[in-house]
């Protein structure tokens, strides 16, 4: 073993246990690994971003833009209206919804496809009397399965695609992938639908009308008439407990306490932070005279309060003439809502206080759910994460146009964007001329999709001032890094060191068992790593190991492309999976029992197809 080969192999590493381990974004992870490289010497400083100009990272870039404006034109949410019955058989619901969820992700971002019909999701269970998890898991994994079935369906491919074309092979055309990555699909749509879903815990009660977002933590301030001044915390605790619900935090003269005491005596203007069901949150404020203050940006914002039984504001005396400069109109209904924060969100890192909610969007923040992990920080200075819910309060077109421009998905059967048949038309013929440009090869699909990007700019189906809105810096970043560190794996004969030790002491030799073992390694990395970083990595093992057994390599790449999209056994190894978490109340050890027989389903299946479609 070389130094260069040592050097490259031990970044490798840390850089898996960085993904895994989480401290940082994947973005930020990858371009260390990068930069790594250049510091030992690995890469020159002039090829170090070289992957920028790949052209997979042109090509997903321009997806996640078509895919914004099949979704603002209402282009898709039209054909899911129609095709999935809310109520009726559930099985016939589930499997139409499923295949329609792995429908559109073959043409559109997996997490946009996702999005797109979680409201129908939510109607679908509430309708048919079951827990919100049990429809939103289905829906989250068919999204994934179907991202594998064409080309630009899920990042991976374009990954797999890049680097069959860097090997001298060629680049995969669009529907390349489809005949293994239906028949896998196929397979699970129907065991998803048949019996998966039945696996799936149900969190929550059946028939809620909203989704089991696990506890929320809201602020609540202590009033003058409150029944709660005076008493100490471990007489409100139990008062607080007849509802389920628990004081977590104290906040007094706009400063939270360290250590709260049961002994500790509350007093008029102090606020306690409560942690209660979503069903509970409003009796257990009742029992004590608590109105919420949301997450007022200001102290002067702090006093305007709410009480979830009521349409308007309440306020005291000496705001109440100050409410009448509020830019929302006197008998606008204020509305209660349920969002969630998509992984792609500008929001996520971020606190409210940062946003301005009462000025820019006359809207408030009334309490905070973050499943499987709780904080008791001021609810106006707690980062947001992916997967958080937020419970909102205000007049409903602002609490549409807050979800809009800051990437958040309804929990309710609404419509956040405001469709247009007529450019839904446009932009369903430019997308379908794109594809048509890519699969017959009339040009590249980097140029054919780029060329889709400028249609829907010159015909205004994306909002000029959204167009790179729709990007996902993150994986731009992680794609056009992970591409240059993959080339150095290759460049130093590291990727061949591993495969030889992977022949040598798993394979024995064999050329389908070495398959085997690709595909299972590729799918247990994808779960606990990003799908595209996976991808980046594996895919020159599996092309070295081809070479050493002297066979197609196009079986070890679409094994590499079909593990690396199979991220069913936890909610970090695929984003569509973190955003369900909040919403379906999920437990991180939850994914396994309808993800693991998932996986050995795609194993069995794959394996014959990948044998018979791209022989060895």
């Amino acid at each position: 073993m070389t130094l260069d080969q040592l050097l490259i192999l031990i970044i490798i590493a840390i850089t898996i246990a960085l993904f895994i381990w989480g401290p940082w974004r994947h973005d930020m992870v990858a371009l260390s690994s990068l930069l790594a490289c250049v510091f030992f010497g690995l890469i020159s400083p002039e090829k170090a971003f070289a992957g920028f100009g790949h052209p997979a990272v042109v090509t997903v870039a321009c997806v996640l833009i078509l895919s914004r404006g099949l979704q603002n034109t209402g282009a898709m949410g039209a054909l899911a209206q129609r095709v999935v019955p809310r109520s009726g058989n559930i099985t016939v619901s589930m499997l139409l919804l499923t295949g329609l969820g792995a429908l559109l992700s073959g043409f559109m971002n997996n997490v946009g496809a996702l999005a797109l019909l979680m409201p129908v999701a939510a109607d679908m269970a509430e309708k048919q009397g079951l827990a919100p998890g049990k429809v939103l898991m289905p829906l989250s994994f068919a999204t994934i399965l179907g991202g594998m079935t064409t080309l630009i369906g899920t990042p991976p491919n374009l990954v797999v695609s890049g680097f069959r074309d860097s090997a001298g092979a060629g680049s995969y055309g669009m529907f390349d992938f489809t005949p293994v990555g239906l028949a896998v699909t196929l397979v699970g749509l129907l065991f998803i639908g048949l019996l998966g879903w039945r696996l799936v815990p149900g969190r929550g009660q059946a028939g809620a009308s909203s989704f089991d977002t696990g506890t929320y933590l809201t602020e609540a301030l202590v009033g003058e008439k409150s029944a709660a001044v005076g008493k100490s915390l471990g007489e409100i605790g139990k008062v607080l407990g007849a509802e389920d619900a628990q004081v977590v935090g104290l906040v007094q003269s706009d400063a939270r306490v360290a250590a709260v005491a049961p002994w500790q005596r509350v007093q008029s203007g102090d606020i306690l932070v409560i942690e209660a069901e979503p069903a509970s949150l409003a009796a257990s404020l009742t029992r004590l005279g608590l109105t919420m203050v949301g997450g007022a940006e200001t102290e002067k914002d702090k006093k305007v309060v709410v009480q979830l039984g009521g349409a308007k504001p309440l306020q005291d005396e000496d705001s109440r003439d100050k409410s009448k400069e509020k830019s929302v109109p006197a008998g606008e209904e204020m509305q209660l809502r349920e969002l969630v924060v998509m992984p792609n969100s500008i929001l996520v890192g971020r606190s409210t206080q940062f946003l301005h909610l009462s000025t820019n969007y006359q809207i408030n923040l009334l309490a905070l759910s973050r499943r499987g992990r709780r904080s008791v920080k001021r609810l106006r200075s707690t980062p947001l994460q992916a997967g958080d819910a937020l419970l909102m309060m205000g007049p409903d077109n602002h609490l549409n146009r807050f979800a809009r421009e800051q990437g958040c998905v309804p929990l309710a059967q609404r419509d956040i964007g405001m469709p247009n048949k007529e450019k839904a038309v446009i932009a369903l013929l430019a997308m379908a001329l794109g594809v048509a440009g890519a699969a017959f090869g009339l040009v590249p699909a980097a140029v054919s999709f780029a060329t889709c990007v400028l249609a829907f700019m010159a015909l205004k189906v994306v909002p000029l001032r959204n167009i790179y809105e729709a990007l996902d810096g993150s994986v731009i970043v992680l794609l056009g890094t992970l591409i240059a560190v993959a080339e150095v794996m290759e460049s130093t004969g590291a990727a061949d060191l591993v495969a030889q030790v992977l022949l040598d002491s798993l394979a024995q030799g064999s050329s389908v068992l070495a398959l085997v073992l690709i595909l299972i390694v590729t799918m247990t990395l994808s779960d606990f790593m990003n799908n595209v970083a996976t991808a980046a990595v594996m895919c020159s093992i599996a092309i070295s190991t081809a070479e050493q057994l002297a066979v197609n390599p196009d079986s070890f790449l679409m094994a590499v492309a079909i593990g690396s999209s199979c991220a069913f056994l936890t909610p970090v190894g695929h984003q569509n999976n973190t955003l369900i978490l909040g919403p379906g109340g999920f437990d991180f050890g939850d994914y396994w029992r309808m993800g693991l027989p998932l996986e050995i389903l795609v194993v069995l299946v794959s394996i014959p197809m990948l044998l018979w479609v791209w022989p060895l």
